[in-house]
């Protein structure tokens, strides 16, 4: 996926500051190296992610809470693709 807007993909940058250092990182990378090349699909979750609260959304990664079904796949890739 190539043409997003540079004016968006500052928005988003800018919303992945979520003042929880884990989730600014793993949110932060996920923009920088893969939301251009994602699927539609995928894009349109990562928006939908950014709508949660931070501690719901670490809750996702750590596995202690359940994402819904059109964030789960996502919050998956995010996953398996940060450092150890």
């Amino acid at each position: 996926m190539t043409g997003i807007d540079p004016l968006e993909l500052g928005r988003l940058r800018w919303r992945c500051r979520r003042g929880m250092k884990e989730l600014d990182l793993l949110l932060g990378r996920y923009v920088e190296e893969r939301f251009c090349s994602a699927s539609n699909a995928d894009q349109q979750a990562f928006r939908l992610l950014l709508e949660a609260q931070d501690t719901v959304i670490y809750g996702y990664f750590l596995g202690r809470e359940t994402p819904p079904e059109a964030l789960a796949g996502l919050i998956g890739r995010i996953t398996a693709s940060a450092p150890s």
